[in-house]
């Protein structure tokens, strides 16, 4: 299930925000700047990176890949082993390699320790007080929305002179390094160069109008002279992106107009003439957008039937019946998203909360065993908690019911309400319990800064 995770930002008095402006620069935020989940995005982006990561000496499952709804083209790397990943860079790459290549080069800064003063600052830190707190200065340093914008998710502030700030030699660093990993793996590092040359014709545009990727990672004529010596003397230089890859590039970058995107702009970027299967994949979304579920599901049947083996084909039918109200006859497109990919925890969580949806107590029981499939390999997934708390209040265990409601807001940031539901979780549980601990620990948790 496509969902959007936004967190509120408040203001600053100006004078902190003045100074917070000389003293960090940051990529600039888009409107509306938030987390997005999405099953399907998110299993192409490891498809992309994990071999990556391995030629980097990196562990794949330690290294947390999140997207973020930012139409700039960005992509930066903070909180100890976490990469971001705007969703402006995947809609504006023509290809996967040139995607790819922003991938190796920030694994690059990670494998190198680039960030090791902010990292040890953010680690522990929430995903989104990360993503707030980095996109709030920015907003600051560029000017942009009110002075002071805010970088205070849950009452907590993180200030670093040195966020997201690298060298050249840093830069240059990381590209030789990403090269390094792209001939491991066999891919050519022109999309990267390509990706690079494309930030290098913005350098003439204001601060304001550049995309914060070239303000936070500079770029000079002799660092990309380097880059595409290394390049061009690859023996993998002019291998191609897989079709499966280019096929399934295509679909997520639908899938992102859809749902990002205005229906009206989304219909005419993929008119009805236009019967594509990325065009209809868009347009499915846009009908839902809509609230025309005739419309979408008309989009959806084509689809099924050219990838009846696609999960995330399923998925969306799911959502959109769902979301329509249509509970019951979402159930079984999620069972079988779920029985095509069945490690993939967000499509769990969305058979699962169809379930629970039900109001019927075996549904429930399901759904929970869901949820905890879940919960095992994306312990930071709080719509799995949101659910989870839903259904042990329905099934009458209100101990369960608040220590996933903790849990929930725990994962968010907001520790304060985290702690709140915490206690509450406590009082319903015998002291000692494996539940009361895990409550006890929240409880314990300081905030960031103290």
């Amino acid at each position: 299930m496509f969902a959007l995770i936004t967190r509120p930002l408040r203001t600053l008095p100006s004078a902190l925000a003045v100074m917070m402006a000389v003293l960090i620069a940051l990529p600039a935020p888009v409107q509306a700047a938030g987390l997005i989940r999405d099953a399907e995005t998110e299993y192409l982006m490891r498809e992309f990176s994990n071999p990556i990561f391995r030629a980097a000496g990196l562990d794949p499952s330690v290294v947390r890949i999140h997207l973020v709804n930012d139409s700039s083209l960005n992509a930066f790397v903070a909180g100890g082993q976490r990469m971001f990943i705007h969703t402006g860079l995947i809609q504006q790459s023509d290809r996967p390699n040139m995607l790819i290549g922003v991938i190796a080069h920030e694994t690059g800064h990670m494998a190198g320790g680039h960030l090791s003063r902010t990292q040890q600052a953010l680690k522990s830190a929430a995903v989104p007080i990360i993503v707030s707190t980095l996109l709030g200065i920015g907003a600051i340093v560029a000017g942009s929305g009110d002075a002071g914008m805010a970088i205070i998710t849950g009452g907590q502030t993180l200030a670093q002179r040195d966020y997201l700030q690298y060298s050249r030699i840093q830069e240059a660093s990381a590209d030789q390094a990403a090269v390094t990993y792209l001939d491991q793996v066999g891919w050519s590092g022109r999309g990267m160069m390509d990706t690079f040359y494309l930030f290098r014709g913005q350098e003439v545009l204001s601060d304001r109008q550049q995309d914060p990727y070239l303000r936070s990672h500079p770029l000079s004529t002799q660092r990309l002279s380097a880059l595409e010596d290394r390049v061009l003397k690859s023996p993998f230089v002019d291998a191609q992106d897989s079709p499966a890859w280019i096929a399934a590039f295509d679909l997520i970058k639908a899938k992102l107009h859809g749902f990002i995107d205005r229906p009206a702009l989304t219909f005419r970027r993929f008119p009805l003439t236009d019967t594509s299967i990325p065009a209809r994949y868009a347009r499915a979304v846009a009908f839902h957008k809509q609230g025309d579920l005739a419309r979408a599901l008309t989009e959806i049947e084509p689809l099924l039937e050219a990838m009846p083996n696609n999960p995330f084909i399923w998925e969306l039918k799911g959502q959109v019946l769902f979301e329509n109200g249509k509970i019951e006859d979402s159930i079984a497109p999620y069972r079988r998203s779920v029985e095509l990919a069945p490690d993939s925890p967000l499509l769990r969580v969305g058979l699962a909360q169809s379930l629970i949806g039900l109001e019927r107590e075996k549904e429930t029981i399901e759904g929970l065993e869901h949820l905890e499939i879940a919960r095992r390999s994306d312990a930071e997934n709080s719509r799995a908690y949101h659910q989870a708390a839903i259904a042990y209040a329905r099934l009458g265990d209100y101990g369960n019911a608040e220590l996933s409601t903790a849990e929930r807001f725990y994962v968010l940031g907001q520790l304060p309400r985290a702690q709140q539901h915490a206690k509450r979780a406590q009082n319903e549980m015998n002291s000692g319990s494996p539940g009361w601990l895990r409550a006890e620990d929240i409880l314990q948790e300081k905030p960031q800064g103290s």
